[in-house]
């Protein structure tokens, strides 16, 4: 598992209605210390040839497992063959897509054969994807080459959380008993996509803290969430006080409740953010070069439920003006997010129940 949101919450229904269901989670460098610390009953491996008897114990469960879920593209999946009886799901781990991914890539143009050859090994052994609108079916279908027979609409697992009112007020009273600091301020969260390049820039960050400093400071702090590989590079001393560094918070949904404003780019985190219909602002400053890189969906003017800010002073300026465009969020959020409606951790264990009878 890539990813710990969509797992986690199915994994706890799963346990929940059916107890005596084995489960393996194969992890990560980024998920295998999240999940060996909160799951006590079933094996937890970190799958990685640098810890080779795990990944030898995972392989022996990947060939003889009955239902197989995945949460990312892994290309191990292209050398690997399963039985006719195995059922695999990919759950994917956004229930929405600004940026183009699968065959759908730009890169895929430029890449040899036999990457392509790869590509369509890995994405022909997802018996089953899940998606939570007709939207992202379609995406899917065009990412992976898949059938629309292949999609189960049944919404996304990580977004049960946002129809539990209990869930939501017990997350917000402990951050608050936590960073009792924070609580007589707005937040805002600045949660920027990962750009390949960064890795050689990892000590950059591309907004103007100072000046938002200056101009927001009285009413305002700001979390910012970065990248693992670049989180530790950059020094945030020098706004103590109004910059608190969330990188290694482990569940983003979470940081999303006590969220104000939300500003990011090309990231699927409005998707969610949007069954709250708070104010986001979107900072794209790349616009051009990441269009032509990476590559959109649809025109991302037309895409984003928010103002499109390309400086830290039109950031500022939208703010204190509360430009928000609130009223595209409701028809973004129906749009996307059709499906989950805080049933689907439920819909997908039944269904996987009913595989392994």
């Amino acid at each position: 598992m890539s990813f710990v949101e969509n797992t986690t919450h199915l994994y706890e229904e799963l346990k929940k209605n059916y107890p005596n269901i084995q489960c393996i989670l194969l992890t990560d460098d980024k998920t295998h210390s999240f999940f060996k610390e909160r799951i006590t009953r079933d094996t937890v491996l970190h799958f990685s040839p640098k810890h080779p008897l795990s990944f030898l114990k995972g392989i022996y469960f990947l060939a003889t497992s009955q239902v197989i879920i995945l949460d990312n593209y892994y290309g191990f999946l292209s050398s690997i063959t399963f039985k006719k009886s195995v059922k695999k799901l990919q759950i994917w781990h956004a229930n929405g897509a600004i940026k183009t991914f699968g065959w759908k890539d730009l890169s895929v143009k430029d890449r040899s054969n036999k990457a392509k050859e790869r590509f369509a090994a890995v994405y022909k052994q997802f018996d089953y994807i899940l998606s939570g609108s007709k939207k992202m079916s379609a995406i899917f279908c065009e990412a992976f080459s898949a059938s629309s027979r292949q999609i189960l609409q049944m919404g996304i697992p990580r977004t049960d959380i946002f129809f539990d009112k209990e869930h939501i007020e017990k997350v917000t009273s402990s951050f608050y008993k936590k960073y009792t600091n924070l609580k007589n301020k707005k937040i805002i969260l600045y949660a920027p996509t990962f750009r390949e390049n960064e890795a050689e820039l990892s000590n950059q960050i591309h907004i103007d803290l100072s000046y938002l400093k200056n101009a927001l400071a009285s009413e305002y702090i700001i979390l910012v969430r970065l990248h693992p590989s670049i989180n530790n590079q950059i020094d945030f001393s020098d706004y103590n006080g109004f910059v608190y560094n969330f990188s290694d918070y482990p569940i983003l949904n979470d940081l999303l409740f006590i969220t104000d404003i939300l500003i990011t780019d090309y990231s699927s985190i409005p998707f969610e953010f949007s069954f709250l219909q708070k104010p986001m602002i979107f900072y794209p400053y790349d616009l051009e070069e990441y269009r032509k890189t990476r590559g959109f969906w649809v025109p991302y003017h037309e895409l984003v439920p928010g103002p499109i800010a390309f400086s830290s002073e039109e950031i500022v300026q939208i703010i204190h003006h509360s430009s928000f465009q609130l009223e595209k969020i409701a028809d973004f959020h129906q749009e996307w997010n059709t499906y989950s409606i805080g049933s689907s951790s439920k819909n997908v264990v039944e269904t996987i129940n009913n595989w392994l009878i």
